[in-house]
């Protein structure tokens, strides 16, 4: 799977460039600084809407200002694919209008399925688009949690067919946590882990990490999410992580 590290990085440009180098990067439209370390250093990057950003401040996003943002970086042969602008706490009907507005090719266009969102339309927009982004909302807005775990079994059930495979290549947002997409058939994943923890220096202590600068930091968490895969199929809730690999 591609681990997309989110962006702007902590620190000066040259921990930017280091932590990035040769890694997959995601840029959102809200915070766009690091766009150009981005598509110079990494193998490749897609681009985020700014709406979970947008969400969180109460702000509706700039719909129009992302499309020239997109047509201005999908030339460049880095570029992977762009998420479609949705309404994070927004209904269905909402959506698909967005979905219908939306200009841009579909093979790098990605909708945004929302977990408070029916099952039936995680299904159609499966068969609808080669690549689809599962966004945490509604009750379950926090990946990992029990709840969270129940309702992301309820869409893998209803989407991967007997052998465990959805039939659209599937991105999860804000979950590039090895406990989460080990356990999921996830094509690739992003979050803002990189760029948020290697500046908190709460969050490395010991003998072995205080003294660690951000560059460090941020190698150091870049490489251990990446040295973990996603699953190769949905196994079901009770049997994660593909234990049948190992006997």
């Amino acid at each position: 799977m591609i681990h997309y590290h989110g962006t702007p990085i902590s620190g000066s440009t040259a921990v930017a460039i280091d932590a990035l180098r040769g890694r997959h990067g995601m840029v959102s439209f809200s915070r766009p600084d690091q766009i150009g370390i981005v598509a110079e250093v990494c193998q490749s990057f897609c681009l985020d809407n700014g709406a979970f950003s947008e969400w969180k401040r109460g702000k509706p996003m700039d719909v129009a200002g992302y499309a020239a943002f997109v047509e201005e970086w999908r030339a460049h042969p880095g570029f992977d694919w762009c998420l479609i602008p949705d309404v994070v706490g927004g209904t269905e009907e909402e959506n698909d209008a967005l979905l219908d507005e939306w200009g841009l090719p579909g093979w790098m266009s990605v909708p945004v399925w929302h977990m408070h969102e029916s099952l039936g339309r995680l299904d159609r927009l499966c068969h609808t688009y080669p690549r689809v982004a599962l966004g945490s909302s509604g009750e379950w807005p926090d990946p990992g949690t029990k709840s969270w775990w129940d309702r992301m079994a309820q869409a893998m059930d209803a989407v991967c067919d007997d052998l465990g495979h959805p039939p659209a290549k599937l991105h999860g947002l804000r979950m590039l946590n090895p406990t989460i997409f080990s356990a999921l058939p996830l094509s690739s994943a992003d979050s803002t882990n990189v760029a948020r923890s290697s500046g908190l220096d709460e969050h490395w202590k010991g003998p072995y990490t205080r003294n660690l600068g951000r560059r460090d930091r941020a190698y150091i968490l870049a490489s251990r999410i990446e040295s973990h895969a996603s699953a190769s199929r949905w196994t079901g809730r009770d049997e994660q992580m593909n234990l049948e690999l190992i006997g």
